[in-house]
């Protein structure tokens, strides 16, 4: 580690934002039960946002806003996976405070991009120097979307999440719609009538389909159908989204999102939105633009 004395104490106000998945193509399963996708990653302006204080005890504190055990959450997790890696026994800890804006259980990834913005914070903040791909193997091991989040941007994602190949990013806004529920992930993986043999796209494919991202969507989405199903606002939320263009679910759900030209669109749609909610239903809606790279990206 560098010296203490030259390196800051806290690191405030930095932003974990949101992924969509533009499309997310179910290819195949291995032989240990993951499945094997294909997707494209956008983040989008829709933050989390974490302030990280360093501590001279070796103790790693979480404060703010808590969606569950502590020792469950992934900015935690990523703390200490990172602080295992340090040698000898005078380990720095520190004060993790996070502020919620992504919904839990929502395919937005709002976990995942906590845990990466916490290694990359705690990289600098504990003087580690670590690489970007030091930093990427160590995030695999808490979940497959993290290392997307320690990259530049948008992503050609292909494995179980772990293989990202950057691609240029549609100029387009988003429309987010978040339901109200959260979905189990694993649960959409086992269902039975799940597609899993989809045909394997190429990122030609998919940039080639960009020569006009507001007139329609790439690909699909092979878990909303069985999310469609099961869950009836999600199916309700792509509805009322369906009504302004197409329309999409997230990840495994439960946030969906329609495409539009400008942020203005967006706007006035996010507006009518909120005027039709469902009764009995609790939205939450966004306008939000595409990142045209992470906040981030050269810490």
């Amino acid at each position: 580690m560098k010296q203490m004395m030259n390196l800051p104490r806290r690191f405030l106000g930095l932003p974990a934002p949101a992924k969509l998945n533009l499309f997310l193509h179910v290819v195949g399963r291995r032989d240990d039960g993951y499945h094997e996708l294909q997707s494209v990653f956008v983040p989008v302006d829709l933050c989390d946002t974490l302030d990280f204080v360093w501590r001279g005890d070796g103790q790693v504190v979480r404060s703010g806003d808590l969606t569950g055990p502590e020792d469950r959450d992934l900015a935690v997790r990523a703390a200490r996976a990172l602080q295992a890696t340090i040698p000898g026994d005078a380990r720095p800890g520190v004060e993790i405070r996070v502020e919620k804006r992504i919904p839990v259980g929502a395919g937005l990834g709002g976990g995942s991009s906590d845990a990466a913005t916490t290694l990359i914070a705690l990289n600098r903040l504990w003087g580690l120097g670590r690489s970007r791909d030091e930093l990427a193997a160590l995030a695999l091991g808490l979940g497959a979307d993290v290392p997307f989040f320690l990259g530049r941007g948008a992503a050609f994602v292909e494995g179980i999440g772990e293989r990202c190949v950057p691609v240029a990013a549609p100029d387009v806004a988003y429309v987010i719609v978040f339901p109200g529920v959260p979905v189990a992930t694993a649960g959409v993986f086992s269902d039975p009538k799940l597609t899993r043999d989809h045909k394997r796209t190429t990122i030609s494919g998919f940039s080639a389909a960009l020569s006009d991202p507001a007139a329609g969507l790439f690909g699909s989405n092979d878990l909303e159908a069985v999310v469609r199903r099961s869950v009836p606002p999600v199916n309700a939320a792509l509805q009322a989204l369906e009504q302004h263009g197409p329309a999409r679910m997230s990840g495994s759900g439960s946030a969906c999102f329609g495409v539009f030209r400008s942020l203005d669109a967006a706007q006035r749609v996010a507006g009518s939105l909120r005027d039709a909610v469902p009764p009995g239903q609790q939205w939450s809606v966004w306008a939000v633009p595409g990142l045209p790279e992470f906040a981030l990206a050269d810490w």
